[in-house]
């Protein structure tokens, strides 16, 4: 069993930068990989970013790439989500999931544990 709590999200202005903390409870972390995924009112979910087991295998949506940036530290069993250049359409709740898989894949079935979300918004 893992449980995971999401931390550092708010209000911004466009341009600014955020960053998403992931603290995971359980055991097996470093054997799980981890993403980020965010929904915006009257949309799907969707990826925003997720890491394998190295940490240096990383998967992002294209309208994230050279933006955002996700790393991990398992030795305090976190996760982050660097976020840059915030645009208005950034705006989501943002939710992290860990699944027992050691590649950082795209589809949401593969993860198993999920945080209850952290809301960005980002200002015009």
């Amino acid at each position: 069993q893992m449980s995971l709590v999401e931390s550092g999200g708010g209000v911004v202005q466009a341009g600014g930068s955020l960053r998403l903390t992931c603290a995971a409870s359980g055991s097996h972390f470093p054997r799980h990989a981890v993403s980020w995924w965010r929904q915006a009112p009257g949309k799907e979910r969707e990826l925003v970013a997720a890491v394998g087991w190295a940490g240096d295998d990383t998967k992002y949506a294209d309208s994230v790439k050279g933006r955002f940036t996700i790393s991990r530290d398992d030795t305090e069993n976190t996760v982050y989500l660097q976020m840059n250049s915030l645009k208005p359409e950034d705006t989501a709740v943002y939710s992290c999931a860990a699944g027992p898989t050691h590649y950082p894949s795209g589809y949401a079935s593969t993860y198993l544990y999920w945080g209850l979300g952290t809301q960005v918004t980002v200002s015009p």
